[in-house]
């Protein structure tokens, strides 16, 4: 194409595939203005306004507002730096999206009430602060007073949620889920009482210090076990019980022996009693929030490792 032709409005119409009317359009808001008039006064067009309206045609379907394009056209404004902020902002509202929809998923799936629509949409829209203060109100409640307990050191740390940047929907959906769970007061309490007999001695001549952890210790040694298909009344199961009894003396510094057994017994009973079905929620939301692994059930090892304790068989 010669660079000095000058073209009509329907030659650059079929030239770049807008329509007659938009490049009249453009041309009145100066972002593609006539080259010169013919005789009749009709505009006419360089060969650069082809690779303008090209480039006009690319910005708009990506967004921008023509005060921003005229800007770029004319070389005001770096096309990088203009892409970079309206990547930035674009980003944005693909967060705010998810959320939306993220809360609408779960309306749809809970048959919610308004009001319980509202509580959710209040919870996917918090700020990280605000996501922060709700965690930390809710750890403070649980933990509360037991921090010099040196075995929570950093337990409050691994039971945070941290919600990414760009979540995907259903780590949105976990975290709206996770928070009307920390506002639970019937929750919280349960959560409590689980902590407290996590760090409450059991026995006269508890002797305290660095130990396992006791679901730890039967995740570990009993766990192998239940995975395996070993029955807990079966003779196969004799090491693990004498595992679990030979660390719970080890704990407490007494010898093995009926009176470790019936201790171990009491606490894995305990135990039993005071777990929470929503507890264990709370553990699986939080890994659908921070990308971790599901964690797996305790009811399961626990129920084994009760009934292999309490079998003759199992020694």
């Amino acid at each position: 194409m010669d660079g000095d032709t000058l073209h009509s409005i329907g030659d650059l119409a079929r030239r770049t595939g807008l329509t007659v009317k938009a490049i009249r359009f453009y041309a009145d808001c100066g972002i593609v203005p006539p080259t010169d008039r013919s005789p009749a006064g009709y505009r006419r067009y360089g060969t650069e306004a082809v690779a303008r309206l090209e480039l006009v045609r690319t910005l708009r379907g990506l967004g921008l507002d023509l005060p921003t394009i005229r800007r770029v056209v004319e070389q005001e404004l770096p096309l990088a730096e203009v892409a970079a902020a309206q990547a930035e902002a674009l980003a944005a509202q693909i967060r705010l999206l998810r959320r939306r929809h993220a809360v609408l998923t779960a309306v749809a799936r809970r048959g919610s009430t308004p009001e319980e629509m509202d509580l959710m949409h209040r919870f996917a829209t918090l700020t990280e602060d605000e996501r922060r203060l709700l965690a930390g109100d809710f750890l403070d409640a649980v933990f509360g007073g037991l921090h010099a307990d040196p075995r929570f050191a950093g337990i409050a740390r691994s039971l945070t949620p941290e919600l990414p940047e760009n979540p995907t929907a259903e780590q949105v959906e976990a975290w709206i889920e996770l928070a009307e769970l920390c506002q639970d007061a019937d929750f919280r309490a349960a959560v409590r009482r689980l902590a407290e007999r996590y760090v409450r001695p059991a026995v006269e001549g508890y002797r305290p210090g660095p130990r396992r952890d006791l679901v730890a210790t039967v995740r570990d040694l009993a766990g192998p076990a239940l995975a395996a298909g070993v029955g807990p009344a079966s003779a196969e199961a004799g090491p693990v019980v004498a595992a679990l009894l030979a660390e719970c003396a080890a704990t407490l510094g007494w010898p093995v022996g009926e009176e470790v057994r019936r201790h171990l017994l009491e606490q894995l009973e305990q135990l039993e009693t005071v777990q929470d079905p929503r507890w264990e929620r709370y553990l699986r939301l939080l890994a659908v929030v921070n990308g971790w692994p599901a964690p797996e059930s305790l009811a399961p090892v626990l129920d084994w490792s009760l009934r292999a304790l309490r079998s003759p068989a199992a020694g």
